[in-house]
Order: C-alpha cells, then sequence, then structure tokens
C-alpha cells in the first residue's frame, strides 16, 4: 500500500493489471479492496529489464495518446516486480510492487455495524506476516476477546462518464443534503437488511437519530438526491476540475462490472523493416536530426564531417518523418483521417510475404507445404515458431466501455493514467509460437461477391446496427453511424473457422483453449486480407512448448482440418442453432453458434464471441450457397 507504507497485501498476474484491473481500478482483497494507483508513485529504482522495447506498438501509443491530447511516451514498462520478494521472510523487501490505496476508504464493522472513514481512528489495520500478504486486513476493537471483527469496505461509490471516481457522502446523504446538528462528524451505522431486493441497506447516524435507505440514492428518481460530480481521481490523488464537473454523479456499488474499462493495444514484435528503421534511428538520434525539416537543412547538415551517416539516407523519408515526430512531440493534432494505428497491416505484410523475413530472437516464420487436400481452401500455411507479444495500457474509462472501432466523439471520455507527462505507460509481454494461415484470395473474393447481397449477410448487417443503436449511451453525444465498425464478410467468416480450429487443437493437442488467442487479418474493402492466426498467449512455459507449431505438418494437419468442419457440422443444441439467424427485433452479433459449437473463453476471442456463423463454412441445411469450404472437404 502507499502513503508511506510499503507492505504487500496481495498479488496479481501481469495481464491483470492490463485488462482486469489497472490504474484507477479497484481489486477486491480477501478482507478488503483497494485502488490501484496513478503512475507517479511507482517505482523502478533498483529493477533491471523492466523496459519492453517494442518500437511499433510505442509508436501505436503515441499516435491515440495525441488523439486524445496527452503527453506521448518514449518507454513501455513492466510492473515492478522483484522475484526475490516472493521468498522473503523479512518486510524490508515487500516494499517493491504496485502502489495501492484502500478504497473505498469508508468502512463497516462486521459486529457492532459502524461506519467509519479509514482515518478515523476507530479501526486498526493488521498485516503481521511476510509471508502471508492475503491476510492483511481492519479489524474494529469493539469486542471482548483475542479475535477481533473484521472491518469491511463500505461498497458504495459515485461514478460519472468523465471517469471521476469518488466516495459516496454518507453523512450528508442521512440527513437530506445537511450536517448532524449533534456533531461536526457523527458516529454512523449501517445496517443491511437483506432480503430479495437489489439493495436494503439503512444508514443511521447515531447522534441524532437519522435514518435513510440507500434506496433512496438509487435509479433515476435517487441521482436527485446525490451530490454533483466533484471531479475527483483518486487514483491520482488530485480535483483535476477544482470547480466540479458538470456531468451527473451515479450511485455505483465497488464490485460493478463497469467501473473499469481498459484502453489497450498489443503487437507482435517483428523484423524491423526499412521505415522502422528509418523512426528508430530518428527517435535516437533526434537531438542530431531534429532540425532536418527542408531539404536545405539536410544538404547542410549532411554536410558536416560527425553527420556524413546521413547521406546514406533517403532525404524525403527522413524529413518526413522528422516533421511527424516533432509534431507528436509537441502535441499537436494529426491530420486527415483520424484513426488509430493500423497494428495488424504490418503483421500481415510480414506473415504472408512470399520471402520468410530473417528469424530474430523475437520472431521466426517457418513455410508448410499445404497438403494437396487442402490447397482448394489454403493458399499459405506456416508455422511461427517464436513471437513476441507485447501490451500497452493507455488509460481507462467508467460507466461506458470505449469502442475501438468508433470515432473518439462516440466513446466514453478516457482517464489519464498520471497527473503529467512521465515518457511511460504500463506494459506486459508474453512469448509463444502459432500456425498462420491464409485462405485462398480467389476463394474469398468468389464468396464475399456472392454474400454481399445474400439474406443471411443482410440479417447480420441489420443486427449490427441494431446491436450498436441499442447500446449507444444516452450519456454519450455527437454524430453517431449505426454501421461504423462493421467489420465485413470475410471477417465472419474467417473468424468462424478460427473459433473451429481453437476448439479442435484444445480438443486434439491437449492445449488449454484459455491459453490460446486469435489474431483475424480480414482487412477492409481497399486492403482485402484472408488471414488467420491462432498463438499461445500465456506467460508460462506452456506458451513454447512447440506442441502448436507441430501441428500444421503433416498428417496433423489435414486431420485437424477435416475434424474441425466435421464437428461444425452437428451441434448439441441443432436444430436452434442451426436456424439461428439475428432477425429484428434480436441484435445478437452471431448466427449458428452457441456454447456447445463455437464459442471460446473471452480471453481467447478478439471480439467476444461476436461475428460468428457455421453456416458459412459448413452447409447446415437447405442454403449450400452460402458455404465458403470447397465441396471436396466436406465430403
Amino acid at each position: 500500500m502507499s502513503n508511506g507504507y510499503f507492505r504487500r497485501v496481495g498479488a496479481v498476474r501481469p495481464s491483470h493489471l492490463m485488462f482486469t484491473a489497472g490504474v484507477g481500478a479497484l481489486i477486491d482483497l480477501p478482507n478488503f479492496s483497494v485502488l490501484v494507483q496513478g503512475l507517479e508513485p511507482w517505482s523502478h529504482t533498483g529493477l533491471t529489464d523492466y523496459v519492453i522495447d517494442e518500437p511499433r506498438l510505442r509508436a501505436a501509443v503515441n499516435r491515440s495518446l495525441q488523439l486524445y491530447g496527452r503527453e506521448q511516451v518514449t518507454e513501455l514498462r513492466s510492473a515492478p516486480w522483484d522475484e526475490a520478494a516472493d521468498n522473503a521472510k523479512d518486510w524490508a523487501s515487500q516494499g517493491v510492487g504496485v502502489p495501492v490505496t484502500p478504497f473505498p476508504q469508508w468502512l463497516r464493522c462486521t459486529a457492532c455495524n459502524l461506519l467509519a472513514p479509514v482515518d478515523s481512528e476507530a479501526f486498526r489495520f493488521v498485516n503481521s506476516n511476510p509471508r502471508t500478504p492475503h491476510e492483511a486486513k481492519f479489524v474494529h476493537d469493539c469486542t471482548q476477546g483475542r479475535r477481533k471483527p473484521l472491518a469491511v469496505a463500505a461498497r458504495f461509490t459515485l461514478v460519472c462518464t468523465a471517469g471521476h471516481l469518488d466516495e459516496f457522502p454518507y453523512t450528508p446523504f442521512v440527513h437530506g443534503g445537511g450536517a448532524c446538528p449533534t456533531a461536526p462528524r457523527p458516529l454512523l451505522r449501517m445496517k443491511d437488511h437483506g432480503g430479495n431486493q437489489a439493495a436494503n441497506v439503512t444508514i443511521e447516524c447515531v447522534g441524532c437519530g437519522a435514518k435513510r435507505n440507500i434506496r433512496d440514492a438509487m435509479g433515476e428518481r435517487g441521482r436527485r438526491n446525490l451530490p454533483a460530480c466533484r471531479g475527483r481521481h483518486p487514483h491520482l490523488g488530485a480535483f483535476f476540475e477544482y470547480n466540479g464537473c458538470d456531468r451527473e454523479a451515479t450511485l455505483m456499488v465497488a464490485g460493478a462490472s463497469n467501473q473499469w474499462f481498459p484502453m489497450t493495444l498489443s503487437a507482435l514484435a517483428l523484423p524491423p523493416g526499412e521505415n522502422d528503421k528509418l523512426a528508430e534511428l530518428v527517435e535516437e538520434r533526434w537531438e542530431e536530426v531534429q532540425r532536418i525539416t527542408s531539404r536545405d537543412n539536410y544538404d547542410l547538415l549532411s554536410s558536416v564531417p560527425s553527420l556524413s551517416w546521413l547521406r546514406d539516407l533517403d532525404p524525403d523519408a527522413l524529413i518526413t518523418e522528422v516533421k511527424s515526430r516533432a509534431a507528436a512531440l509537441n502535441g499537436e493534432a494529426p491530420t486527415g483521417d483520424v484513426r488509430p494505428a493500423d497494428l495488424l497491416g504490418p503483421e500481415w505484410a510480414v506473415l504472408s510475404a512470399e520471402r520468410l523475413p530473417t528469424a530474430t530472437e523475437d520472431f521466426a516464420l517457418e513455410a508448410v507445404p499445404v497438403p494437396d487436400t487442402l490447397k482448394g481452401l489454403f493458399s499459405d500455411v506456416r508455422q511461427v515458431e517464436r513471437l513476441r507479444e507485447a501490451r500497452a495500457l493507455i488509460g481507462f474509462t467508467r460507466l461506458d466501455a470505449p469502442d475501438p472501432e468508433s470515432p473518439s466523439s462516440e466513446i466514453a471520455t478516457p482517464v489519464r493514467l498520471s497527473r503529467s507527462g512521465l515518457g511511460w505507460v504500463p506494459a506486459s509481454e508474453v512469448r509463444g509460437e502459432g500456425i498462420f494461415l491464409r485462405v485462398r484470395d480467389d476463394l474469398m473474393a468468389d464468396w464475399v461477391s456472392r454474400m454481399e447481397k445474400s439474406p443471411q449477410m443482410v440479417a447480420h448487417r441489420e443486427a449490427f446496427a441494431r446491436f450498436r443503436t441499442n447500446r449507444r449511451s444516452d450519456r454519450l453525444t455527437g454524430p453517431f453511424d449505426p454501421m461504423h465498425g462493421w467489420p465485413g464478410e470475410r471477417y465472419l467468416a474467417l473468424h468462424t473457422l478460427s473459433h473451429l480450429l481453437i476448439r479442435t487443437i484444445a480438443l486434439e493437442c491437449g492445449y488449454n483453449s484459455a491459453s490460446l488467442a486469435e489474431r483475424i487479418y480480414a482487412g477492409d474493402e481497399t486492403d482485402p486480407r484472408t488471414g488467420i492466426l491462432i498463438y499461445t498467449a500465456v506467460p508460462d512455459s506452456e506458451g513454447t512448448l512447440g506442441g502448436l507449431v507441430s501441428l500444421a505438418e503433416d498428417p496433423h494437419f489435414e486431420r485437424i482440418i477435416r475434424t474441425a468442419l466435421r464437428n461444425a457440422a452437428h451441434c448439441s443444441s441443432d436444430p436452434l442453432c442451426a436456424e439461428r439467424l439475428p432477425h429484428a427485433p434480436a441484435d445478437y452479433l452471431h448466427g449458428a453458434a452457441c456454447h456447445i459449437c463455437l464459442f471460446v473463453s473471452e480471453t481467447t476471442c478478439e471480439r467476444g464471441n461476436r461475428f460468428l456463423d457455421r453456416r458459412f463454412l459448413v452447409p447446415l441445411g437447405d442454403e449450400p450457397d452460402v458455404v465458403l469450404t470447397p465441396a471436396e472437404l466436406l465430403s
């Protein structure tokens, strides 16, 4: 914990700090909850190898931060961690880690129902054994005997769409917005009456006897009983809006799933290309090249003996890169179409290139002959013998989840991770292996041309528009296009095929399906792609044992493909599953797909088990025209 108290109170995996509960999120510990603090108190002093070097991801992070008007970064850092601390028996080794603070800071005694803030000295913090951080707790000395009753967090908080988080105002609430007539800081009691109602909790003032049920603060009518949002960011220890916030405060239970939504980016470490090398060179030697913004400046500086290496570079490409970096460092808004960086495009170019790249420590690609019986479906099969995936956290939202497919005006307000620019953001990395498959371009192009106006695909497109319209928050304003972000016809086919293979691979080779991940390279109308990458994505030995890449070889690969297609033709939920299409008013984003036949864990699927339909790969009745797979593979 922070505030001068450096004792370990729990542990989480690095991926947990990226996708489940990172900066600004609440983490439930066994006996109380804590809030992950902003980046200022994070300390890497005395640690080594905490910088994650991935220039392509760093550039994408800066692009996104630039879109949101945030400061640029020069580093991606893993969470501070000392391996020796896990086995240390002394307190001195326990001070390394991610700083947190108790939140909510109002606690309730489980014996006498006393409700008081943590700084009221009514409760005592107990954390006596360095080897058992999970036993850390707050207790209340209100009973006789050695075992003191536990004090738990009072679970109610206030949030708003600007990302502010605040304590629930118990004292003003119970007194109707005023103060207690008997004491400035009266004792309160919180009584949970249980029952089958959503919330039946009474707050009582011991001093004056005033009582009020928490239901008076819930719902549309209850918001009138709440104070205005104070504009507080407790993870930063700051009020960024000193004059208050103009958005409405909303009551939220501390453990609610919409209290924190991460904004993350991920990229595979690829062999450096010419553009990447130039960008890295400009970044490393910025002091020397920052004035090269014109051809005249280039000619002048390249004539200096100490800068003669400039003559080996393309002047126009160098000038463009210098101007781009200067604009980013100055926080200037990007020109042209405002979109995040394309992280999948360079990966597709490397994975599908005719000439295999030179292997590196982080990436190794090997071509495998496509079996004759599968050449009607695939044009390339490749083993990714080594890969490294880097992931970065750039911000978060509350109440409304960010939509990476939507313009910035349609998403909730992103919250910053630090009070000021520190030059780095949290990141993590995993190493593993994978299989890359490329569906034949001509096969996919013919299928898309047939499917664009088919009743089945029209039903999926209309459902997508209903999905976005129905889930667009009333709290958000600005232009809205219900079809923005539609992934396209080829994405549905590739995504469905990917899920079929993941489920089959998990059964065939013993991999846990949750340890696999997918990247779908579908592109768009201007840049069509037809690739699938299935890879291991867990930070342990299971990700690098070689068991996955071996499945791309004969005779395993053909058996897996045929097994996957054969299994797709039947589902225990048929005919209900096989007949499913999202007709109005339904707005789900899948057709013939369910937990029995296609769904995988959410850590595996890149789109939350959406955009899936078995009928596009195998015939499920009287719809043979919609099938992508060649008939000979289905015989």
